[in-house]
């Protein structure tokens, strides 16, 4: 049997290559190169700055609808309700400011793809390097009730 129908198939004894292709597998080898897709992948940091752009939006629009419900209602403490909304929404407002300019920054941009069934899918472009994340409903849950409830402390603190 013929030596190019062993290990990685039909080119096994192929193996010439251009001097500049040489070169460019180099630089990629060693990261050097300026189309690296290693130099822009995110970093750990940079993946939680993309999830807090992705849940902040989801925060404001749960606190303003509470806002609304609680303005609509005859409580007798319902101004404090109000005044403590509204604050939270500040909170609130502040950080999503603080995460898209820290986006900016660092040439990221966020696009919301869709919402399926008890998703929500989001996509990233981190200085060309693009990916898709999704959340499940649940975990947002969770997880605005846990990030109102540190604002809350936080508000209190003050």
């Amino acid at each position: 049997m013929s030596k190019k129908l062993k290990g990685n198939g039909l080119w096994e004894s192929s193996r010439m290559m251009l001097p500049e292709h040489r070169e460019q597998l180099i630089k990629h080898r060693q990261g050097e190169g300026e189309s690296s897709p290693r130099k822009n992948i995110p970093t750990a940091e940079e993946i939680n700055l993309v999830r807090e752009y992705a849940l902040l939006p989801l925060l404001l629009s749960i606190v303003e609808s509470n806002l609304r419900t609680i303005e609509n209602t005859t409580y007798s403490l319902r101004k404090l309700y109000v005044l403590a909304a509204q604050a939270l929404l500040e909170l609130i407002h502040a950080d999503l400011v603080r995460v898209r300019k820290t986006l900016r920054e660092r040439n990221i941009k966020v696009y919301e793809e869709e919402r399926i069934d008890n998703t929500i899918q989001f996509r990233f472009n981190c200085r060309g390097y693009e990916d898709k994340f999704t959340m499940v409903r649940d975990f947002v849950r969770a997880e605005a009730n846990v990030r109102i409830a540190r604002y809350i402390t936080a508000l209190f603190r003050k």
